[in-house]
């Protein structure tokens, strides 16, 4: 039997602590956790930052790396930085190695770094050795090279021979949410199916429980089947809490892809055998022809600025949406004359929050706000050019009429000044796979032995 705790579904979201103690208490073989995700779109990719705070991450770790120390087993962190570029691993290695010394203890980390340059990227892709995913964007040479970051999705392979270092602690760059999670069982007895499968049930730690965010996550792996359990008092797993994260960030509810192959939860059987715990069984692994590891690159398509006016006149509320279109007619026309650019330059997309911002034309309810906020994104191939547009559009924004025959309104800006420039508007160019002869192929892996008890 292998026991994995995961104390949360990602690296700074939080976790109960008590829950973590119990955890301990269990004598774990693993620790793991995810560091990060793509939820919130291609920038910090694109920037190779962490969306989450230094300060938390730090605070989390240092608690982490104190659980590691008294349990003795691995700590897994895999997705370093959310975006798990080469950059994320070393500033989380820096914050482990500050950790170290003000804790006094000596740690041996291992880091797989997962970033690719573009130019090995292009190559691939001209030796045919890049398969489009579903939905995958057109690319070409010049797309490639003009990726900010790319980065490869590692499996349990890597995440293995990082472990089979003897690493207190593993740093990885992207990984899939399972990795970390299936990588010891399947260095045991467990079969892939069932590895794979409680992988993927605990990969947001107890988002598959009735307190989802309690964060701490026991799954015990035995040879044919896996039983998950919260660790926080009043949580519980159900068969239907615990089958329905196949649901969660995946397309096919019985069908999950990874490096290697892909888990089948077709026949998968959910057995409640305590109030809080559920036994999984049944789950299959379908092992791949090729090996193969999904891309992620980003590139810049453009520049930004924002402009938020409010509306609370109820005869402009009633008609914001023609409000909005005559603007943009207006807008179009004048930024035209005045720019002297053409429509392909620069781009207006208005969003009005409290109507209809999420779903556009699909909102199918129909609400009376006290308020709308218009939202004005500017988009332009500079940001010079974006912060221009916005600016020449500020008068109208407060005062433009609905017709031409009525008084003019005065609406309000929430801030001045009402032009918020965002910088580089960056975009997934990739959404590939890599196939590769060996799964280390695109992959770095190195130790490094952390002596606390020196300066």
């Amino acid at each position: 039997m292998v026991k994995v705790l995961v104390p949360s579904g990602v690296l700074g979201l939080q976790f109960d602590q008590d829950a973590l103690r119990e955890g301990l208490e269990r004598r774990p073989d693993l620790i793991a956790i995810d560091g990060g995700s793509t939820d919130s779109g291609p920038y910090y990719l694109g920037t190779g930052t962490s969306k989450y705070a230094s300060a938390t991450t730090q605070n989390e770790l240092r608690i982490l790396i104190e659980a590691q120390n008294r349990a003795k087993v691995p700590l897994i962190i895999t997705s370093a930085g959310t975006c798990g570029t080469n950059r994320s691993v070393d500033w989380l290695v820096g914050i482990a190695n500050e950790i170290a010394h003000s804790l006094k203890i000596n740690l041996k980390i291992a880091t797989i770094k997962s970033s690719q340059e573009p130019e090995t990227i292009k190559r691939a892709w001209l030796d045919k050795k890049l398969l489009a995913l579903q939905y995958a964007p057109s690319i070409s040479a010049e797309i490639i090279e003009n990726c900010q970051n790319i980065v490869a999705l590692m499996g349990v392979e890597q995440i293995q021979a990082a472990l089979n270092t003897g690493a207190d602690i593993v740093i990885a760059g992207r990984a899939t949410d399972t990795a970390s999670i299936a990588a010891l069982p399947l260095l045991h007895s467990t079969q892939a199916g069932i590895a794979w499968h409680g992988a993927k049930i605990a990969e947001c730690g107890a988002l598959c429980s009735t307190h989802p965010m309690s964060g701490c996550i026991l799954v015990e792996f035995f040879d044919t089947y896996c039983e998950v359990e919260p660790l926080h008092p009043d949580a519980q797993c159900t068969p239907y809490s615990v089958s329905s994260h196949m649901l969660y960030e995946n397309a096919n509810p019985f069908k999950l892809i990874e490096p290697g192959g892909y888990l089948d939860v077709t026949e998968a059987q959910y057995e409640a055998v305590s109030p809080k715990r559920v036994r999984v069984s049944g789950s299959k692994w379908i092992q791949a022809k090729q090996y193969s590891v999904k891309l992620e690159g980003v590139g810049i398509s453009g520049y930004q600025t924002t402009t938020l006016t409010l509306l609370r006149n109820q005869h402009y509320i009633k008609n914001a949406a023609t409000w909005v279109n005559n603007l943009k007619s207006y807008l179009l026309e004048t930024i035209e004359q005045s720019f002297e650019l053409n429509p392909k330059q620069f781009s207006l997309d208005f969003r009005l929050i409290g109507s209809n911002s999420t779903l556009g034309k699909l909102e199918t309810k129909n609400t009376n706000p006290a308020e709308i906020g218009v939202l004005c994104i500017v988009t332009a191939d500079t940001q010079d050019i974006a912060n221009e547009i916005a600016k020449h559009a500020n008068p109208y924004f407060l005062h433009y009429p609905l017709s031409a025959d009525e008084e003019l309104p005065t609406f309000s800006f929430p801030y001045s000044p009402a032009e918020t420039p965002r910088g580089p508007l960056y975009e997934f160019y990739l959404n590939h796979a890599l196939v590769v002869s060996d799964p280390m192929e695109p992959f770095q892996l190195e130790v490094i032995e952390v002596n606390g008890t020196t300066r």
